[in-house]
């Protein structure tokens, strides 16, 4: 067996072999630590999560007794992952979404939504180590090149963030390059693999299969990659290799396990006698349950196996169905180009009313929202959707018509958003919602209700309607208290609204009810540290960065708090790593600038706010720092075209005051009392109410400085305004000064 490295032990290990009982024997081999468990990511035998299910289907039943608080709290992710174990592990964040009967389902998870459930899964199992507490555990995970993208997805966080010391991950592969699906990838798992892992190369004399190879790769669910087990299969009578699938569909459906139909059960029915009855029935079932759980790429492979077994002619309303999940997959998944086509053909197939209704309106989507910026356009977006609520209205049920109606209108207000009509927006969901209200029963199509009135929320925010956003998120919370985006979304208002601890509070719910995202502890941590928690923002920055190393922002925010908490050392290593990260990061060179300055090392901090400004010429920021800098050093001229372009580039009254320090250092007083009015009539700021009334009496207008003196004496006298001392006194002598003359 032959290795390479690329990083110092203890490592995870990554075997190759051709041969897939090589790969077997490889492993067995290997000096690790004592096995947790062995599984393979075969997509055949149980679809998505087919290894993270039968790792859970071993652990599980012990983590219930050894860390029962862990179980509960990733009760989302394991139940996602297998659902045999609903019958002992109870479902404790139930939403509408997850609720809703198909009929009523019209808002699907985001495509990050697996990278979530990989996360929590991560953390159950360390949970769930520390429990046993008996020393380092491998897990070997055989077959990953043949596995779903949640598995790999998942293999590649585990790879990175789970220590060999607690878990050494052995995962097994063929030799063949290990390839990425062709859309946007979060975790790529074939650097997961380069980067974190010491690779093994086993060559092994392939086995000679132990019983009749045709029959064997039946009996293995399709597994096997060895060829010559594959050429027997094929060499079958097609009538027998037919009865040896429905014989082992038959035998597996007895096992009464969920996920296997997901991915051996479909498989054999889908190549048994009866394809286009039992398999596309299997079919439509692995394709409904893995579109209300957003396993997306499975989708799209269900739905491409579906249509080939289904002729429109033969099967209109099937072949619709995996058509439109297909294409709602593609949207989700990054590709919507891929799905334009598919709605084409379906337009060209049927004069169905509910097909050309639901294919306008996925079409106005893709146009006014999926597809990238340079394709979009929001006046043929508007012309599909007003085409597909022309149909819903033609529709002869009442309460159908309705909400078909409701539904498109809705779509035709997110058009308006994105047209930068927000007011017409709110005038369609407003009229969408009293429709609904006066045509459904109370408790009828809770989930789309509540989606109107969130997506309501949204334009008021939008807007700055601040209250009325709050009373209507509010609303969809009593709703549907478990969905944590609504309490994410509100907490971000309170927090524009200043209402600190509110936010606070509806930030750890988001937290509480979800599957660990990186943008719920940034936003936590920025309310922590404006409530002056300042230990607790570095905490949550670390932990976003541990979610999502690439996560730039985190960087730039820890390093400051970093910097103010007296930890020089741990601020310039994260402005190192982000930059490593994204060197061109304008907001981490500006504080890398300002590092150097603090540092008083000022030709390498102006070094570095010019190439932030040559990253980025219109970034109002550096140009302000480095302004600052030039006006700390004497250098008044480029201080004030520095901040002259600044000023430029942003209204930001601090960028205001020191240009207007700078104008009246340089004999500019008019220009400086110009630019001091407009930060005190927008901030009342005491400085600048001090710098104003200095400005005022060198221009010989000492009465016109009274009020501004007078409002600072009094501002010093009243602490929780904030005014230095110093300045207060320097106030209270000038209006001395001004009284004596």
């Amino acid at each position: 067996m032959t290795g390479t490295s690329t990083a110092s032990s203890p490592q995870h290990l990554w075997l190759r072999s051709a041969d897939p009982a090589g790969r077997r024997t490889g492993t067995s081999v290997l000096e690790v630590p004592a096995v947790l468990a062995e599984v393979s990511a075969h997509r055949r035998l149980r679809g998505p999560y087919t290894a993270a299910g039968n790792l859970l289907l071993e652990i599980v039943p012990d983590a219930l007794s050894r860390c029962p608080d862990s179980v509960a709290r990733h009760d989302v992710e394991i139940l996602s992952i297998s659902p045999e174990l609903r019958a002992i592990v109870p479902a404790g964040r139930e939403t509408l979404t997850s609720l809703a009967v198909p009929a009523e389902r019209t808002r699907f998870y985001s495509r990050l939504r697996t990278l979530r459930i990989a996360h929590g899964l991560t953390e159950f199992l360390i949970d769930y180590l520390k429990a046993l507490g008996d020393g380092p555990r491998t897990l070997v995970v055989h077959d990953l090149h043949h596995g779903d993208p949640t598995d790999r997805e998942l293999i590649a966080v585990l790879l990175r963030r789970m220590d060999p010391e607690m878990l050494t991950l052995v995962v097994t592969t063929g030799t063949a390059q290990v390839s990425e699906p062709d859309t946007p990838v979060a975790a790529p798992l074939s650097q997961a693999l380069e980067v974190h892992c010491r690779r093994l190369d086993h060559e092994a004399e392939p086995a000679t299969p132990s019983r009749a190879p045709g029959r064997l790769f039946v009996e293995e669910d399709g597994t096997s990659d060895d060829p010559r087990v594959l050429a027997a299969y094929r060499s079958l009578p097609p009538e027998e290799r037919a009865m040896l699938h429905d014989t082992r569909r038959q035998v597996l459906e007895l096992r009464g396990e969920p996920s296997l139909a997901l991915g051996a059960i479909a498989w054999h029915a889908e190549h048994g006698s009866d394809p286009s009855g039992a398999g596309r029935k299997a079919l439509t079932h692995a394709l409904n349950h893995c579109m209300d759980l957003g396993f997306y790429h499975a989708v799209v492979d269900y739905g491409i196996r579906g249509r080939a077994l289904t002729a429109f002619a033969d099967a209109p309303d099937a072949w619709w169905v995996f058509s439109t999940k297909m294409t709602t997959s593609y949207a989700a998944l990054g590709v919507p180009e891929q799905a334009l086509p598919i709605y084409a053909e379906a337009r060209a197939a049927s004069d169905s009313p509910s097909i050309h209704m639901q294919a306008a309106y996925a079409t106005a989507m893709l146009y006014t929202r999926h597809l990238d910026e340079d394709h979009r356009d929001h006046v043929l977006a508007r012309g599909w959707i007003n085409q597909a609520i022309a149909l819903a209205r033609l529709h002869g049920e009442p309460k159908e018509r309705a909400m078909q109606t409701a539904f498109n209108r809705n779509g035709l207000a997110l058009i308006e958003v994105h047209d930068r009509r927000p007011l017409e927006a709110l005038k369609l969901l407003d009229e969408s919602m009293a429709l609904l209200d006066e045509t459904l029963d109370p408790g009828e199509q809770g989930l789309h209700r509540s989606v109107l009135r969130y997506n309501r929320a949204q334009v008021y925010n939008a807007v700055g309607r601040y209250e009325e956003a709050l009373a209507d998120y509010g609303a969809v919370i009593e709703l549907d208290p478990n969905y944590a985006e609504y309490w994410f979304d509100r907490g971000a208002i309170r927090r524009k609204a200043d209402q600190l601890d509110l936010a606070l509070a509806d930030f750890e719910q988001a937290i509480k009810l979800s599957p660990p995202f990186p943008e719920a502890y940034y936003n936590r941590a920025e309310v922590r540290a404006a409530l002056g928690d300042l230990a607790g923002a570095v905490a949550d920055y670390g932990y976003v960065l541990e979610l999502e190393p690439k996560f730039t922002d985190a960087y730039v925010n820890r390093a400051s708090l970093l910097w103010d908490l007296g930890d020089q050392a741990g601020a310039w290593r994260d402005v190192g790593t982000g930059l490593q990260v994204e060197p061109e990061h304008t907001q981490l060179l500006c504080l890398k600038g300002q590092l150097y300055a603090e540092e008083g090392d000022f030709q390498a901090a102006g070094l570095v706010l010019s190439a932030a400004l040559a990253s980025d010429p219109a970034n109002a920021q550096a140009w302000a720092l480095r302004g600052g800098l030039a006006y700390q050093q004497g250098e008044l001229a480029q201080a004030l075209e520095d901040l002259e372009e600044a000023r430029r580039h942003s209204a930001d009254p601090g960028i205001a005051f020191n240009l207007a320090v700078a104008r009246h250092d340089s004999g500019h007083l008019p220009e400086a009392l110009e630019l001091l009015d407009e930060v005190v009539e927008e901030t009342g700021d005491g400085d600048a109410r001090l710098r104003r009334a200095q400005l005022l009496i060198a221009l010989g207008r000492g009465a016109d400085a009274r009020p501004d003196l007078q409002a600072c004496v009094e501002a010093g006298r009243d602490s929780e305004l904030g005014l230095e001392p110093g300045l207060s006194t320097e106030a209270a002598a000038l209006l001395a000064t001004l009284t004596e003359h």
